[in-house]
C-alpha cells in the first residue's frame, strides 16, 4: 500500500507506526540511498525558530524533530515501527502537539535536517522518503524579486 504525503504529521507517523508495529524502518535520503539499517533515533525534540525574515515581519516555524544516528555496524539492533512509537510517547513531554510536521535530521558528512516527503507502507516494512530543505526568500515583494526570479520557488 502506497501514502503519500507533502509533509508528514506527527500523528500521521504515530498512526503509520501503530499499523504494524514489528514493521522495520528505513529512511531514503535525497538521491536515493537509505540510511544504514543499523540506524537508532537518539533524541526527539520540539524545534522552534522564532525569527525575522528580510523584509522585517516576525515569523515562527515549528517541527518535530527525529535525529537519525548511525552506530558502527550494530546488526544486532533495528528500530521496530512500535519502539519508535513508545519513543514517541514518551517525548510527548517536550512536543507539545501531535500537529507539529516531522523532520529528520542525520549527519552524512554534515548534519542535515530533511521533511518527509513520503511514505511507503507495505508488509513488515515502512519507508520514508526524506527531502532536501531549501532556503528562500520569504519577503519577496519587500525586497523587490519577482515571484518567479529563477524559474522556481526558490532562488539558489
Amino acid at each position: 500500500m502506497r501514502i503519500y504525503f507533502t509533509g508528514m504529521t506527527l500523528s500521521e507517523l504515530k498512526s503509520l507506526l501503530s499499523r504494524d508495529p514489528e514493521a522495520g524502518l528505513r529512511f531514503i535520503l535525497p538521491g536515493g540511498r537509505p540510511i544504514p539499517a543499523d540506524f537508532h533515533v537518539t533524541e526527539v525534540g520540539h524545534s522552534r525558530r522564532h525569527f525575522m525574515d528580510c523584509g522585517g515581519k516576525v515569523r515562527l516555524s515549528e517541527a518535530c524533530m527525529l535525529q537519525v544516528w548511525r552506530t558502527a555496524d550494530d546488526s544486532d539492533h533495528r528500530l521496530k515501527a512500535g519502539k519508535l512509537a513508545a519513543i514517541l510517547k514518551l517525548a510527548g513531554k517536550v512536543v507539545p502537539s501531535d500537529s507539529l510536521d516531522v523532520e529528520v535530521e542525520y549527519e552524512d558528512q554534515v548534519v542535515s535536517q530533511y521533511t518527509v516527503e513520503s511514505s511507503v507502507a507495505a508488509p513488515g516494512l515502512l519507508e520514508f522518503t526524506l527531502g532536501a530543505r531549501h532556503t528562500d526568500c520569504l519577503a519577496r515583494e519587500a525586497c523587490g524579486l519577482d515571484d518567479d526570479c529563477c524559474g522556481g520557488s526558490s532562488c539558489n
